[in-house]
């Protein structure tokens, strides 16, 4: 079971990036999945999730109207699209595959496997 986070980078403040998380050795169609950030010294805080089928987003209020979540369930493969970055969105991104309802997306907690990351960083 593996995660794999990709296409984070160096970026001009006001610039776009396109991450993605292709998943391998399990079905993300099951799963929900999330997106969260955690910038040196600070926690892993949440930044977006997607019901299992898309038809349902969350994001946090940081990063709203900015961010899109969705994913392609046949290429088994999460995305977050990035517009207007800013600096304070440098940190390492993650992806994560959740399999249990009832949870909040939002806590870090709910979440069965994580992928290793990829950093974005937003120059002033």
């Amino acid at each position: 079971v593996q995660l794999q986070a990709f296409g984070g980078g160096l970026v001009q403040a006001g610039g776009s990036l396109r991450l993605s998380c292709a998943a391998s050795g399990f079905t993300i169609s099951n799963y929900q999945m999330g997106w969260f950030h955690q910038a040196p010294g600070k926690e892993r805080d949440f930044v977006a999730a997607i019901s299992r089928g898309g038809s349902s987003t969350s994001y946090a209020d940081s990063v709203k109207g900015r961010f899109t979540i969705s994913r392609d369930n046949a290429k088994n493969t999460v995305y977050l699209q990035m517009n207007g970055l800013k600096p304070e969105d440098t940190a390492v991104y993650y992806c994560g595959a959740a399999s249990k309802d009832g949870g909040s997306l939002m806590r870090h907690t709910a979440y069965d496997y994580w992928g290793q990351g990829t950093l974005v960083t937003v120059s002033s």
